[in-house]
């Protein structure tokens, strides 16, 4: 998708938006666009294969990290036998220093595209972030996704750290904000009103928590089970979360009073204090940040998006 286009959808969008919720949350000028370089990562593990789930079990985490087939955006996240399995391929970097500049400025709706292997060309989208190792979730279309192979070359054109509030003390984290507009985002005033799959308590973030925000997702500790008594029972992959008592916008913490907006980027996990991992976009003060649940047709970002991002059909 060319800038102009995606101007043209953020138009399109705020045109469209419903009387009285406002206008359209829009991207800030002046932010600036660094390449940077990633390689496709392998899925990797230690001599014992095994993690310890909650029941005590031991399992092989498959589907952590590397290159995951068949997991779309606006899949269940306990739709698949696997352990944090992404819609996509994780990114990292064989330098340290460079993984971790890869990870803090890479945004949710970044492009990417392949530069080595029999992919080179496509293009798909950053989809959330990971966490350890300096890892960046990025999202394909299958035939793509097929294609690929660990270690090929990608590049991320990043954009959107560093962009303006959205209102009073409403800070805008790890997306860039060409992407509000396809999101249930608007402003009203001095508050931001989100259109959300659930909101959580903050007691339920697990790993995590204490880490900064601009390289790390936060897990949230919710299983098959217990989903449902936090309305969670239909989170999906890309869908929009609210978690209370929780400021993000450094290293994420416990803050009564305030609340927390995240994207869903991977699925769950039987690790105890894991969970779906969500990478925040909006942190703020909770009388700032409206929350609507919309538990049944919630819509956030979905595979269509990517697909517009890398021009090509399903």
């Amino acid at each position: 998708m060319t800038g102009a286009a995606r101007q043209g959808g953020r138009d399109a969008a705020a045109a469209a938006a419903p009387a009285g919720a406002g206008p359209r949350a829009a991207p800030p000028a002046a932010l600036v666009c660094v390449n940077l370089a990633a390689v496709v990562e392998q899925a990797a593990a230690g001599p014992g294969p095994y993690r310890v789930g909650a029941d005590g079990a031991p399992y092989v985490p498959a589907g952590d990290g590397g290159i995951v087939l068949g997991v779309r955006l606006g899949d269940g996240v306990f739709a698949h036998a696997a352990d944090h399995a992404a819609p996509g391929a994780c990114l990292t970097h064989g330098d340290p220093a460079a993984a971790c500049a890869l990870a803090a400025q890479a945004c949710i709706g970044n492009e990417v595209t392949v530069r080595s292997g029999a992919a080179a060309g496509a293009r798909g989208m950053v989809a959330g972030k990971r966490g350890e190792g300096g890892r960046v979730i990025a999202a394909f279309a299958q035939p793509v996704l097929a294609r690929l192979r660990p270690g090929d070359r990608v590049a991320v054109r990043s954009r959107g750290q560093g962009a303006a509030e959205l209102a009073p003390g409403v800070v805008l984290r790890n997306i860039d904000p060409w992407l509000l507009a396809r999101l249930p985002v608007a402003v009203a005033g001095r508050r931001v009103s989100v259109g959300v799959r659930a909101v959580v308590p903050g007691k339920l973030v697990g790993n995590g928590i204490g880490r900064p925000t601009p390289m790390w997702d936060l897990d949230l500790q919710l299983t098959p089970a217990t989903a449902a008594g936090y309305g969670a029972a239909g989170l999906r992959l890309g869908d929009l979360v609210a978690m209370t008592d929780i400021d993000a916008r450094f290293n994420a913490g416990y803050r009564r009073g305030w609340a927390s907006v995240g994207i869903v980027v991977h699925g769950g996990s039987p690790q105890p204090g894991h969970g779906p991992g969500v990478t925040v976009i909006l942190s703020g003060p909770a009388d700032a940040i409206v929350p609507r649940v919309e538990e049944t047709e919630h819509d956030g970002l979905r595979e269509g998006v990517v697909l517009d991002v890398a021009g090509t059909d399903p």
